[in-house]
């Protein structure tokens, strides 16, 4: 049983430079924010706005250049890679040479509990109507069913916290809805906080709370922080 209100992720003043060849570019400027057991949060804003930058720092993929980012919850950057956290690439993320149903059941294997991995991965798809899916490659995979497939992957280890970019970018409106129907049941069920970056003001609505991105600068909900 997670604790309610539990922090997860604790970002503080996080600045981040890139500066690779040329002119020093800032994708992310001072952000300070807070996931905790339980939230349900959409991040919008443009293409370029720092939304990406902020989710592989949230997620330990990436550190800031200054400020801090912590995991209350977990302890240390390293503590992440026992699928503490999920994460659903805005690209095609899937290994190229494994089925669907092989893709979903990597992180357990990984993560040594490889014995029920091939079943686990199984349900989960078949959780997310994806089931008929199983024994294809993604070469015979659609953009979006590779996209769903990728988001799939992320929940197999009911992960605390569970990160998406673009879930929904390449699939139909009906389509998208119904992905996040299922992912927020899927969430419900095992306390998973949601953190989805969505250019669609649609899906953005339906979470508890949305955060805005401008030029890398975070805004978050009014009355927070």
């Amino acid at each position: 049983m997670r604790s309610p209100g539990q922090i997860l992720v604790d970002v503080d003043r996080a600045k981040r430079v890139f500066s690779a060849g040329g002119a020093p570019t800032v994708a992310l400027e001072k952000a300070t924010c807070r996931v905790s057991v339980g939230d349900r949060i959409a991040l919008v804003g443009q293409s370029g706005s720092g939304k990406s930058t902020l989710l592989h720092i949230m997620a330990g993929l990436d550190q800031p250049t200054f400020g801090t980012v912590k995991w209350p919850a977990f302890g240390a950057v390293g503590g992440l890679r026992s699928g503490k956290i999920g994460i659903a690439f805005q690209s095609q993320s899937l290994v190229g040479w494994l089925t669907a149903v092989e893709n979903v059941a990597l992180p357990l294997q990984l993560a040594g509990h490889g014995e029920d991995a091939h079943g686990n991965a199984h349900d989960a798809l078949a959780r997310f109507g994806l089931d008929h899916l199983s024994d294809k490659l993604p070469e015979e995979l659609s953009g979006g069913q590779a996209q769903r497939i990728s988001l799939v992957r992320a929940t197999i280890t009911n992960p605390p916290l569970f990160v998406a970019d673009e879930p929904t970018g390449q699939l139909d409106r009906q389509t998208g809805k119904e992905l996040v129907d299922m992912l927020f049941q899927w969430a419900d069920e095992n306390e998973v906080a949601v953190v989805v970056a969505t250019h669609d003001l649609t899906i953005a609505e339906r979470f508890r709370t949305i955060w805005t991105m401008q030029r890398g600068l975070l805004y978050p909900a009014v009355g927070e922080f």
